[in-house]
């Protein structure tokens, strides 16, 4: 799973995305991933790089009320994106990869990837969850969204 997630390149991957039918997923936020975003960018998305992890029968146990809305792609999707909301902040109880108990308390990016693997597992994919009108092929969401913040975005495709 760890290489066809660096493969691809994907921060996240989770087992049923390979026919796998088991309750893992393994996250990476490699910081080479982020080289081509502006600190602005980095910033208003709170990414920052997150160290190689399985996390296997996680469950969502608490999410934020306030919610934040990006694009999103997905490896199951190639070739796509849309403004997905998901929760700012999650706690999610888990095993790791030697079967140990271990709670993951997460906000921003990191939040969001552990929300969309988790998607996953419950057979749920971001165009589930996305706003319909934000959906886009990459090749358009390079040319007119990639540089703009959400607000211009939504404000773009009349969202506010």
């Amino acid at each position: 799973m760890r290489e066809t997630m660096r493969d691809a390149p994907g921060v996240g991957l989770a087992a049923p995305q390979i026919g796998v039918s088991l309750q893992i997923a393994v996250i990476e936020d490699l910081a080479e991933y982020h080289k081509d975003a502006s600190r602005e960018k980095l910033a208003e998305r709170e990414r920052k790089a997150v160290p190689f992890h399985v996390i296997i029968n996680p469950k969502i146990r608490k999410t934020s009320p306030q919610k934040v809305e990006f694009y999103e792609g997905c490896l199951s999707l190639p070739g796509f994106s849309a403004m997905v909301p998901r929760a700012h902040h999650v706690s999610v109880e888990c095993l790791d990869e030697h079967g140990k108990p271990k709670v993951i308390e997460a906000s921003g990016w990191y939040a969001r990837i552990l929300q969309h693997e988790i998607d996953h597992l419950l057979g749920t994919l971001y165009i589930d969850r996305m706003n319909s009108r934000s959906f886009s092929s990459l090749d358009n969401f390079s040319r007119h969204w990639k540089d703009k913040s959400i607000k211009e975005a939504r404000a773009a495709l009349r969202l506010i």
